[in-house]
């Protein structure tokens, strides 16, 4: 005689077997996914929505593809300056940290700290 269970997903009732957890394959699929997702905060996802972030900032404040901006300012929206995906160095030994194709340097005048962004360039890659 089939038992009467509760699908864990959407809560309805369902005649089966005694071991069944689910009224619908679509329950079950939604029912893990919903498990799944709650657990996205590894630290993978974290590294990439920061990484994610930090491209779009640097290329919100690098329109014209070389640009300045005050550091407090580049940090206060969210920038992080420890996540990069890679590094390129100029011939003057200066090595610009970028996430994926913007690229930022630190630098400070006037007692000021700065970034100088740049976009990457074709050249780049032939030297690194």
């Amino acid at each position: 005689m089939p038992a009467e269970n509760q699908c864990l997903d959407c809560g309805e009732i369902f005649f089966g077997r005694i071991d069944k957890l689910y009224c619908s394959v679509y329950c079950k699929s939604s029912y893990h996914y919903k498990k799944n997702t709650a657990n996205e905060d590894s630290n993978f996802k974290r590294i990439d929505r920061q990484l994610k972030l930090n491209r779009r900032l640097l290329k919100h404040f690098n329109r014209a593809g070389k640009s300045t901006i005050r550091t407090n300012k580049l940090t206060s929206s969210g920038f992080d300056p420890k996540y990069f995906t890679h590094y390129w160095k100029n011939k003057n030994n200066q090595v610009y940290l970028f996430c994926y194709d913007v690229g930022f340097l630190k630098l400070t005048e006037r007692d000021i700290s700065k970034y100088l962004i740049i976009d990457w360039q074709e050249y780049m890659t032939a030297s690194n």
